[in-house]
């Protein structure tokens, strides 16, 4: 929640557009024991504005500060809440009138209750907690974050020296930062301070093993990313699906793989030269996958990081919503970080960018694109970000003379799937591996690559049995 809004046209402003999951109106100080449940709940989602005077059709009807004070309240709401809420209580005129404003921070303290029981903003009502949420968030205030947790069963055996190796070298090209490959493993993880010695024993961090464990799902089995793409645009009939688990920077590579040859590619032909162009941006695609996966509530072991692939758009969602003081209305303004060590990690390496920054490169990569900017969303307990796509609109991206849609070849949906490996991951095909990949006969699979070669989206590389097909 920003700072509270003094001023009274913006206040008016505010009520005109009546309640909602941050704004509660209460029209008498009579309703002080609602107004501080609904303290507490704010407290425990995401900040808000409680409004004392203001009746339950939006109407400024005002208080009489001469019987209450705001002292009286701020002692009503610390006296009732537990842990303490120290809201900011002041008096404010809206036309022509007296308002108690109550501004109220979304707390790093969760969770607080009054009366013995807490509450959360759902929509436009204060409701109770569920039992498995608070016990959830009780156990938040007393641990450390997720990834600087220690993994106490794991050893140095745990660990892939040559994932150590590849990050150590990427950093140092990426982002100049100073390392000296030679050290042994051990110092390494201990500069990057994923590990330490602790009464004469190595103790390692959960992101040690996230970044660099042969197994990571052994320590954390819900850090994977499910990925599908569906037929048409609901979520019913899927046509290819992969669960990744393994060290974060390779899932984050392999989702972008997935989603390569999951969406399509457009082809112009001006000459003697071809251009193509992609559904989407991918980079701002693969942002928001690597976004997902550094800023995502780990503490959510019900959940993971889900991408999906639909006909008219592409979804990326996360567990957990966004971190305080972050709102939807201050993305790309403010920074916030849930757990900094994965950030920091995935940053030297250049997998994602200051978050602020990302959220601003992935609006413009889509505009120049062609594209809507992509939408974010909060949904229950998880963040979405959704690209919306050009639907059966792909040419309107090269909106030049001379362009020519795949399909519009003739070409079959594994023709269009093959040609997207052999040009966005320069694949070269033998017959024998288009078999094992679309599951079809020798004989179709020549068919399908002779006729890429006809079309002259594609080549034939050697001959008989040594043949193979790429871009």
């Amino acid at each position: 929640m920003n700072c509270p809004m003094s001023n009274p046209a913006d206040l008016l402003t505010l009520i005109a557009q009546g309640e909602s999951e941050t704004v509660e109106f209460k029209r008498s100080v009579a309703e002080l024991e609602q107004v501080v449940e609904t303290i507490v709940a704010l407290a425990n989602t995401h900040g808000g504005l409680v409004l004392i005077g203001v009746g339950p059709k939006d109407e400024v009807v005002g208080v009489d500060v001469g019987q209450v004070t705001g002292e009286r309240i701020a002692n009503r709401i610390t006296g009732n809440t537990d842990p303490v809420i120290y809201p900011s209580v002041q008096i404010v005129e809206v036309a022509g009138r007296k308002v108690f404003m109550i501004a109220v921070p979304e707390s790093d303290n969760k969770p607080h209750l009054t009366a013995g029981r807490a509450f959360v903003r759902v929509g436009v009502t204060t409701v109770q907690m569920r039992r498995d949420e608070y016990e959830r968030l009780l156990l938040l205030r007393r641990q450390s974050p997720f990834d600087r947790r220690e993994a106490l069963d794991a050893t140095l055996e745990d660990i892939a020296e040559d994932k150590v190796r590849w990050y150590l070298a990427r950093a140092a090209r990426e982002r100049n930062i100073p390392v000296d490959p030679a050290l042994p493993t051990v110092e390494n993880l201990k500069r990057l301070e994923l590990a330490r010695k602790r009464d004469g024993r190595l103790v390692l961090t959960v992101a040690a093993l996230l970044f660099f464990g042969k197994q990571p799902r052994h320590f954390a089995p819900h850090s994977m990313i499910r990925l599908a793409r569906f037929q048409g645009t609901t979520p019913s009939n899927f046509i290819d699906r992969l669960d990744l688990a393994g060290a974060l920077p390779e899932m984050i590579d392999e989702a972008e793989r997935f989603v390569l040859r999951n969406t399509r590619v457009a082809a112009k032909v001006s000459g003697f030269e071809r251009r193509e162009i992609t559904e989407y941006p991918y980079a701002a695609v693969r942002e928001a996958i690597a976004n997902a996966v550094a800023h995502r509530d780990y503490d959510r072991e019900d959940v993971g990081v889900r991408v999906s692939i639909f006909g008219d758009r592409i979804e990326v969602q996360s567990p957990g919503r966004l971190p305080a003081p972050l709102t939807l209305d201050t993305l790309g303004e403010e920074y916030a970080l849930r757990n900094r060590v994965i950030a920091e990690l995935l940053f030297n390496i250049r997998y994602i960018e200051r978050w602020n920054t990302g959220i601003l490169r992935m609006r413009q990569l889509m505009r120049q694109h062609g594209l809507p900017e992509p939408v974010f969303q909060e949904v229950g307990q998880t963040f979405r970000v959704t690209f919306t796509g050009p639907g059966e609109h792909i040419l309107d991206l090269i909106p030049e003379a001379g362009v020519t849609d795949l399909r519009a070849l003739g070409l079959n949906e594994r023709q269009v799937q093959a040609l997207a490996l052999m040009v966005n991951e320069g694949k070269e095909l033998s017959n024998r591996q288009y078999c094992d990949l679309f599951g079809v006969t020798y004989t179709t699979a020549f068919r399908d690559l002779s006729e890429l070669v006809k079309t002259g989206q594609a080549r034939k590389i050697g001959s008989g049995r040594a043949s193979r097909y790429g871009a």
